[in-house]
């Protein structure tokens, strides 16, 4: 096995999780030429990774079905032996279909699985991650069973950017948006648990340039502790090295516990109108789950989330108490 190409074009924490599919593939072909096919956007989770061979960008923005005809031409240009695809969607299955390796794969949910020489079975399970689901894609090429950990590999200067902040004291870093309603802690939540927390303990809040003024408010709330809007400040990667040193880390059912866990690192995940048992729980070595102790007949709702409560009430998120979260913290040092 010479040559492999994984295809994942969905968001970022799908992306997230696919690196352990390159962890495994990597340790079964230490010298193969390991390729990853992402959607235009992800592309700063891998910059400098250590064993990927090239990383190719799908502009499926603006230029989708002009860049999906030069991404076929690159693929069959590169004679790959395996093509990986984890999207279900028509769009790469033709070009897993068309690529002309000899061991293609992908889940049966793919509209040309058909013309895969390997086809896996695609359900939501309730306790199997998505990290298994996608290794059974790679079952017949690997020894290993059980699938490795999801990795990220910040560079040298990554861990410099954040350095100042690791050196302030103890720290725990928040990301307090998503782009669903339903699946984000509400702010004034957010807000009281911050306001919960010891004095001697900084906050950094994480997110993307569109959750900075979530991010503004939450921190005007704060009172006069210090917390910080780091919010399109940050690359994922210097996010990343950043929740790495974290006493703790929190995140709802998105993007950020999936980048905890690719460093492993410690994470509070707060389900909202999700579940775990859909499979994407964090796998950090200290990780937590928080959600609603009350037994709601509307939860979950979707697998995705909604833009607003389909009922009204919003109780997954609201019946979470602060001392839930305030439990997954570890004790401090004195001072």
């Amino acid at each position: 096995m010479n040559k492999i190409l994984v295809i994942q074009t969905a968001f970022i924490g799908d992306a997230i999780l696919a690196t352990a599919l390159l962890e495994s593939l990597h340790a079964e072909y230490p010298q193969a030429e390991i390729d990853f096919l992402v959607r235009k956007g992800n592309e700063g989770l891998f910059h400098k990774h250590p064993f990927l061979h090239e990383l190719i960008v799908w502009n499926k923005q603006t230029a989708k079905y002009k860049d999906w005809w030069r991404i076929l031409r690159h693929i069959r240009r590169r004679r790959y032996d395996a093509v990986i695809n984890v999207q279900r969607f028509a769009a790469t299955g033709l070009w897993t279909a068309l690529s002309g390796a000899t061991f293609t794969a992908g889940f049966n949910k793919n509209p040309l699985s058909f013309a895969f020489t390997h086809r896996v079975a695609h359900h939501f399970n309730r306790g199997m991650h998505e990290i298994e689901r996608n290794h059974r894609l790679i079952a017949p090429l690997v020894k290993q069973e059980t699938p490795l950990r999801p990795r990220l590999y910040p560079s040298a200067d990554d861990y410099a950017c954040v350095a100042p902040y690791q050196s302030a004291g103890p720290y725990i870093c928040i990301a307090p948006a998503s782009v669903w309603f339903t699946k984000q802690y509400p702010a004034h939540k957010w807000i009281a648990f911050i306001q919960s927390l010891p004095p001697s303990l900084t906050v950094y809040l994480l997110g993307g340039p569109a959750d900075k003024a979530l991010c503004t408010r939450i921190a005007a709330a704060a009172g006069t502790r210090p917390v910080y809007n780091l919010a399109g400040e940050l690359s994922l990667l210097q996010s990343a090295a950043l929740m790495q040193k974290a006493v703790m880390n929190y995140a709802n059912d998105s993007s950020p516990l999936h980048l905890a866990s690719a460093m492993n690192a410690p994470i509070t995940a707060v389900y909202c109108s999700t579940v775990p048992g859909f499979g994407f729980y964090p796998v950090s070595g200290q990780s937590h789950i928080v959600e609603s102790q009350e037994k709601l007949s509307c939860r979950p709702c979707g697998i995705h989330g909604h833009k607003q409560c389909p009922k009204g009430h919003f109780r997954c998120a609201e019946s979470i108490q602060t001392a839930q979260l305030s439990a997954c913290l570890p004790a401090l040092p004195s001072s």
